[in-house]
């Protein structure tokens, strides 16, 4: 079975949204990655919680066929993250950050995280990320998120990181900033100059954007008619579109399997958002995902020529 590695957070959420509220929940993006790729590939995750952390998470990641060896438990609190959302629940208003055993986390790779095939290096320090990068021996495929902290305190670092990195997840005021470019196209193209070969800009409900192959390529979010928590979003995004590339093998994707993640992310993120936490995620099976790929196709389609039945 293919494998992919993924390195980040592992959080204790308290969420509101106009929608209801979640204290002390799952979430983290190594989660959420996690939960996402697993339908599609073996996953492997390097992580690190408190002596506080709940054994019932452990359990459901253990039974949800994720490799936890790497997974340490530190003297401490576990990372923790408190946040609001306003009506549209575009964004999240962050009210409170504990970084906790995270502030000081770095990862101890075994033998099989060296040799992963597939490396996912979710959002967290750049120089961090590079650090666990150094240390896999061989990776045919390496993905990296961040955000605008990161953007802000570290760019040299990132800048530097994404010289190593083949595809490249971020949303769009992040795609901006860390460019320099006033929009998202022009924005994809200044990234694509430092490395990746493919940039994956993420739009929440106005959907997302792919830059590969030269070209831009613009995916609709699939709709929904009630949005419940739209943390781990992107993370459950990206853990569809790596998992499913994984799915295929290791190689180097080519754009048209390039394409096909970016609508199998599309799906996972649109399953996420639906209940608080990860609950939809870990209910969540591939004939499932299966269905709304296919539906979501259709919503996509259009049959050139005909119009109403009709050819025009």
């Amino acid at each position: 079975m293919s494998e992919v590695l993924v390195v980040g957070s592992v959080a204790l959420d308290w969420v509101k949204t106009p929608a209801g509220e979640g204290k002390d929940v799952l979430g983290g993006a190594a989660v959420y990655f996690s939960l996402a790729a697993r339908l599609f590939a073996r996953v492997r995750m390097l992580a690190v919680v408190g002596s506080d952390f709940p054994r019932e998470h452990r359990s459901m990641l253990e039974t949800k066929g994720i490799d936890l060896e790497g997974l340490e438990t530190a003297r401490g609190k576990t990372f923790r993250w408190r946040g609001a959302y306003a009506k549209d629940m575009n964004s999240a208003k962050t009210l409170q950050t504990d970084l906790n055993v995270f502030s000081s986390f770095r990862p101890k790779l075994s033998p099989a995280h060296k040799s992963a095939p597939i490396v996912f290096l979710a959002n967290m320090d750049p120089e961090l990320q590079w650090e666990v990068l150094s240390q896999v021996e061989n990776p045919a495929l390496v993905a990296c998120d961040t955000m605008n902290y990161w953007i802000d305190s570290k760019r040299p670092a990132l800048k530097e990181l994404l010289s190593r990195v083949d595809i490249l997840f971020l949303n769009d005021e992040e795609a901006k900033s860390l460019s320099g470019e006033p929009n998202n196209v022009k924005a994809a193209m200044r990234l694509r100059e430092w490395g990746p070969s493919a940039v994956v800009i993420k739009k929440g409900e106005h959907g997302s954007m792919l830059m590969a192959g030269e070209r831009v390529y613009a995916f609709p979010a699939y709709p929904l008619a009630e949005i419940k928590d739209p943390t781990g979003a992107g993370d459950s995004f990206a853990g569809g579109f790596m998992g499913w590339l994984a799915s295929r093998g290791a190689g180097a994707p080519g754009v048209q399997a390039l394409k096909r993640a970016m609508l199998y992310g599309s799906v996972l993120a649109s399953y996420n958002v639906q209940e608080f936490s990860t609950k939809s995620l870990e209910a969540l099976d591939l004939p499932a995902v299966q269905r709304r790929y296919k539906d979501y196709l259709d919503l996509l389609s259009i049959e050139d020529g005909v119009l109403d039945g009709r050819a025009v």
